[in-house]
């Protein structure tokens, strides 16, 4: 299709210096190692950047969460990019029947040119599924990986909903070290807004920040390097030590952090009777 568009391009345009006619030549040359490279993206995003920096959750049930989402608005993409391709075809055929009868040169050449701008579409659609294909196999994958970390076959909500403390706490306590880093140690104001509404007394915290940042800060004295894993270690702690404080918080407002009879996989709702039978 590129070739073609290209080989229409030097015959159609009208080029005043000879020079052109030479760039257009070396283009039509180079253009199939040029398709054959472009064929390998087509895609958003790296596989390194989707797992780096698009799925960022620090907690691996968020992870498959946010995994899963990916999979859902890429499903949804190809879904409809399927429909507009199908459309696509139908009013290709359309055009190719008609130009079977087309008799004024004119319209036969015009519909021709039609024909070449569908062809174009269809082929960019192509592309951009085979990406997406891609990428949805490759979260598909990202899933099973997940999975098998956790030790489970599948992810409950109920799996999902006793996670989501840790998950807080951790990634309020990274930010809050990260942002730590370039105020000579001290938590910000959007992270301290972040611990009190998890239940987190924000003076503890920054005493854990201030700790954590010394032995860095004592480990480079030494000569030593400190590492990612280190701080991974101690954000688990650190939700390990107060893993029960937003649920203690959330109570003290008259709230129950966790109910088990409202999730879709809920024990009572599996034993509730038929309301069918009931009425028989």
């Amino acid at each position: 299709m590129n070739d073609l568009i290209i080989s229409n391009m030097n015959t159609a345009l009208a080029v005043k210096k000879p020079e052109y006619n030479l760039m257009l030549k070396n283009i039509q040359d180079r253009m199939p190692a040029v398709v054959q490279d472009t064929s390998n993206f087509h895609k958003s995003h790296s596989q390194f950047m989707q797992v780096a920096l698009d799925v960022t959750a620090i907690t691996p049930i968020r992870s498959i969460k946010h995994s899963l989402a990916e999979i859902d608005r890429t499903r949804s993409a190809l879904q409809e990019a399927y429909i507009n391709l199908r459309k696509k075809q139908v009013e290709l055929k359309r055009k190719e029947a008609a130009l079977e009868t087309m008799t004024d040169p004119f319209d036969r050449e015009l519909l021709e040119i039609e024909i070449l701008e569908i062809n174009g579409q269809i082929e960019g659609t192509q592309n951009h599924v085979n990406g997406a294909i891609r990428k949805m196999n490759f979260f598909v994958n990202q899933h099973k990986q997940l999975l098998e970390k956790v030790g489970k076959n599948e992810i409950t909500e109920e799996d999902y909903e006793r996670e989501e403390a840790r998950y807080h706490i951790m990634t309020c306590m990274k930010q809050a070290l990260n942002a730590a880093r370039s105020r000579n140690g001290m938590i910000d104001e959007g992270n301290l807004i972040y611990l009190f509404d998890l239940g987190i007394n924000a003076a503890q915290a920054q005493a854990e920040v201030f700790a954590y940042l010394n032995m860095e800060n004592q480990l480079i004295s030494n000569g030593q390097a400190p590492t990612h894993e280190m701080t991974m270690r101690w954000l688990e702690a650190c939700a390990d030590k107060w893993a029960d404080d937003p649920a203690k918080f959330a109570a003290r407002r008259g709230f129950s952090i966790f109910d088990r009879s409202s999730l879709t996989n809920s024990p009572l709702l599996e034993q509730a009777p038929d309301p069918d039978q009931k009425a028989a």
